[in-house]
């Protein structure tokens, strides 16, 4: 779920601005709920397919030990240097993981076009490379 904006509509993006901004970021802030309930945010490099948005976090992080424990998340990415150029969008909800973890690159139909677009925007590779020990990807739709 995108969150509502209080300026009103003068600011707030299209469905397609909207879809053309998380398109072209590469990286977001992704905030988690520790054990003891305190805030933890971390950047990451983010996959936004047109209907989710994918994250690949390495399953030795604490953002990852958080996410296992509880699904909830909020997310912002942004862009701007001055005021007036300032842009963002916050998506808030819960995650699920996809696929096996740690990955292995084994066969997941709902992950083949994802790691593909995934390892051709942060790699230039047309495969994502997986070790069998660090990753797993995680979805969290709007």
């Amino acid at each position: 779920m995108t969150a509502a904006q209080r300026r009103g509509r003068k600011i707030m993006m299209t469905p397609g601005e909207l879809d053309e901004f998380l398109t072209g970021q590469r990286t977001c802030r992704v905030a988690t709920v520790s054990a003891d309930g305190a805030p933890h945010v971390s950047a990451l490099w983010f996959l936004w397919d047109g209907r989710a948005l994918w994250l690949y976090s390495v399953v030795r992080s604490r953002r990852w030990a958080d996410l296992r424990r509880d699904p909830r998340v909020a997310i912002a990415v942004d862009t701007g240097e001055e005021y007036a150029e300032l842009r963002g969008a916050e998506l808030s909800g819960t995650v699920e993981v996809v696929g096996e973890v740690p990955r292995s690159g084994g066969l997941c139909a709902e992950l083949d076009a994802v790691e593909t677009l995934f390892a051709r925007k942060y790699f230039g590779l047309d495969s994502l490379p997986h070790d069998g020990r660090r990753s797993a990807s995680v979805r969290h739709t709007t």
